[in-house]
């Protein structure tokens, strides 16, 4: 090792390394000074290994991404705009109107049918709890039982989806 970057006469703890960048050429300030620790700490490993497990599994946690961000989303629009939840009531009836097109347009029956409606149902389902928490707030009356209800149901579908 070379005599610049090693250290000299300074005592450290236990299982910690220290590096001295050696001082500049012409300039009178002290050498820095960095200290990296050998082994990372549990709450780093804990963080690191949840970190990399919702990495992985982030295309099917995708309903739950949504759902979390919806929360702060309608916080922050009741706070900011409470009558935000009056022009997001009409959003709520677009998925009837994308039932009642498709129908038109492809005619389906039996499970083509149900998953339709059942996506539509959630979906209104959705759009409205929007409305509702950007008008009266997320935490207002039965508005987190609802947004339970239709994360694991969107969380459900989109796992079965995937599944297939």
């Amino acid at each position: 090792m070379s005599s610049r970057t090693r250290s000299r006469g300074i005592k450290t703890a236990a299982g910690i390394h220290t590096v001295h960048i050696p001082r500049q050429r012409g300039r009178r300030s002290q050498p820095f000074v960095v200290v990296v620790p050998e082994h990372p700490s549990l709450t780093r490993e804990a963080l690191g290994f949840l970190g990399r497990l919702l990495w992985r599994f982030r295309g099917a946690l995708a309903p739950t991404g949504l759902a979390l961000l919806a929360w702060p989303l309608t916080a922050l629009l009741h706070a900011l705009a409470w009558w935000s939840g009056l022009l997001l009531a009409p959003v709520a009836a677009a998925p009837l109107l994308w039932l009642g097109i498709m129908q038109r347009r492809h005619p389906a029956r039996t499970s083509v049918l149900a998953w339709r409606s059942g996506l539509t149902v959630l979906v209104t389902a959705a759009l409205a709890w929007v409305a509702f928490a950007a008008g009266f707030g997320p935490l207002a009356g039965p508005l987190p039982l609802i947004w339970l209800l239709a994360w694991l149901t969107a969380q459900t579908a989109w796992l079965i989806v995937r599944s297939r």
